[in-house]
C-alpha cells in the first residue's frame, strides 16, 4: 500500500533564522494522531538561514542522522568532536544516556538544509556514539547508497536500531528497484526533483508511507533527490 503525503499537508514552522517542514508531531506542533511511522519518531526538512543555528543543547534515548541537502552545516558536541560537512555527507549520533550538541550555519550568505532524522533506539541508556560519513556524490547517482544501517547491515554508518536508509540522485527517465523482505515497511522522501514510485507520482517535498508491498520500482520524472527510511512493521 502506498499513502502519499503532500508537502501542503505538512507542518510549517517558521523561527526566523530557521524554516522547517515537520513530517511528525513536534515542537510547536502537536498531533496525536502523527507521532512518527515505525521506529522513525521525527523527520524535519530544516532550512537555516546564515550566521544561525542551533545552540548547544541535550539529547537522551533518541539515534540522530542529519543528512545535508545543501550548504554546509558544523556540528560541535559534549564529546569533543567537532565537524563540518557538505551535500550529501552523513552525521549521526546515538544520545543514549545523554549528550549535548550544537549545529550550525556559519555561512555569511548561503542557506543550509538538512533533513534531521530521528529513530528510537532498541533499549535506553544505551551508550552515546558519534560519527560521520563524507558520501561522494557518484556513490549515489543513479544507484541506491545504503548510508545508515543497524548493526548487522552493511552501511559504514552504523546504529542501534534495525533500520537502513538509503539515498538516491537519478537522472530524469532512469530507474532503480529495491525488494522488501515480508514484514518491512518504508517511509519515502523525495528532496526535490520528481518520481514515480510504483506508478505513483511524488514530488519535490513530498513523502510516502510503504507498507504491505514486495518491490519498489522507482523512476526519475525529472532529476530527482531522495532519501527513504526501511525498517521493522510495528
Amino acid at each position: 500500500m502506498l499513502k502519499k503525503i503532500s508537502k501542503d499537508a505538512m507542518y510549517l514552522s517558521n523561527q526566523g533564522w530557521l524554516e522547517s517542514r515537520f513530517h511528525f508531531s513536534f515542537a510547536e506542533y502537536h498531533n496525536h494522531e502523527n507521532m512518527h511511522f515505525g521506529v522513525l519518531r521525527v523527520l524535519n526538512d530544516d532550512i537555516v538561514h546564515p550566521n544561525s543555528g542551533f545552540g548547544m543543547h541535550p539529547h537522551q534515548d533518541m539515534e540522530i542522522i542529519s543528512y545535508v541537502v545543501d550548504g554546509e552545516i558544523t556540528h560541535k558536541d559534549s564529546m569533543g568532536n567537532e565537524r563540518t560537512l557538505k551535500r550529501g555527507e552523513v552525521q549521526y549520533m546515538s544520545a543514549g544516556s545523554g549528550v549535548l550538541h550544537s549545529e550550525y550555519n556559519h555561512s555569511k550568505e548561503k542557506d543550509l538544509r538538512l533533513l534531521q532524522i530521528w529513530i528510537l533506539p532498541p533499549q535506553k541508556g544505551l551508550e552515546p556514539i558519534y560519527g560521520e560519513e563524507l558520501y561522494t556524490k557518484s556513490e549515489r547517482q543513479n544507484k541506491l547508497l545504503n548510508i545508515v544501517s543497524g548493526k548487522d547491515g552493511s552501511a559504514k554508518i552504523k546504529i542501534h536500531q534495525d533500520v537502513n536508509i538509503y539515498v538516491c540522485e537519478l537522472d530524469a527517465g532512469k530507474s532503480v528497484e529495491y525488494s522488501l523482505q515480508e514484514h518491512r515497511q518504508i517511509y519515502f522522501v523525495q528532496i526535490e526533483g520528481t518520481s514515480e514510485i510504483n506508478g505513483t507520482l511524488v514530488n519535490d517535498s513530498d513523502a510516502m508511507e510503504i507498507t504491505d508491498e514486495n518491490s519498489l520500482s522507482i523512476r526519475a520524472l525529472k532529476k530527482s533527490h531522495f532519501l527513504f527510511i526501511e525498517m521493522n512493521k510495528m
